[in-house]
């Protein structure tokens, strides 16, 4: 059974400047509503009790956000709102359910995972990228029941066109298993349309065995200083630990550029 999620979130959110600035980018509103909270929801309505959040120093104020119980008691006790009862209410219940580690060198997606090391305990966990939400459908919750029927780490997929795979990482298909899922060979980091092996596309939503931590201990920065996970997901391909890649029901929205970021607030607007 899947119980624990991680969250990366100790990137400065470069692509979002100037707001990222003085603010922490999954803090910034999406529709009234932090980012962060839409994959938390997410991570609840799919049966998750304990979430790592992994950040750095300069991002404590996403700590603050979940531990600013004298803030909100003292406005309930002037105003007695319901409104700011029950988003205080709604904290809490995030509150109960976060660890925080902390990763102050940017050392790439790899090394944040590898801080969360002894908080794992069971035999495979769950990762979300807080850039990508997933509206309309459960993504988390659909990869868990993939995972339950094969027992094996998933991998979310979605279907982009031909023309811009070269703006993602995209998926080498060993076997087709169904409509939906498929038995992941390897991953193309941002290839040419005529190098892609597929159309389906990496979208930040992962089941990872718990071994994945014995290949990220031993890896060596790569390209950019950085260690990659996809590196230590390759690793673990090669020795035939299955990865099934699959593709998603939900609507997907890019909420770290810019553009992503207000086409996103629209879309959950007016949905």
């Amino acid at each position: 059974m899947i119980k624990q999620a991680i969250i990366p979130l100790a990137g400065l959110g470069t692509r979002l400047l100037p707001l990222t600035s003085v603010f922490a980018k999954e803090l910034l509103p999406i529709s009234g509503k932090p980012g962060i909270e839409y994959i938390l929801d997410e991570c609840l309505a799919a049966g998750i009790n304990e979430v790592i959040f992994i950040i750095s120093k300069k991002k404590l104020m996403i700590k603050k956000y979940f531990h600013n119980d004298k803030f909100y008691k003292d406005i309930i006790k002037q105003k007695k709102d319901p409104r700011i009862i029950n988003e205080y209410k709604k904290i809490l219940k995030y509150k109960k359910m976060i660890k925080f580690v902390f990763q102050d060198k940017p050392r790439g997606t790899g090394d944040a995972v590898l801080k969360t090391k002894k908080f794992i305990k069971d035999e495979y966990f769950l990762m979300l990228l807080p850039d990508d939400l997933i509206i309309k459908r459960n993504c988390s919750k659909s990869m868990i029941s993939v995972h339950k029927k094969f027992n094996s780490a998933v991998m979310a997929s979605m279907k982009v066109n031909k023309k811009d795979v070269s703006r993602w990482g995209i998926y080498n298909i060993k076997k087709k298993i169904d409509n939906k899922n498929f038995i992941i060979h390897g991953v193309v980091e941002k290839p040419t349309i005529k190098q892609a092996p597929s159309n389906n596309a990496v979208i930040g939503r992962y089941i990872l065995p718990k071994t994945i931590f014995d290949k990220l201990v031993k890896l060596k920065p790569s390209k950019g200083g950085e260690i990659h996970i996809t590196d230590a997901i390759q690793s673990l391909i090669n020795e035939n630990c299955k990865f099934i890649g699959h593709n998603f029901s939900g609507k997907y929205l890019d909420c770290g550029t810019m553009k992503g970021y207000i086409n996103s607030t629209l879309e959950i607007t007016n949905k």
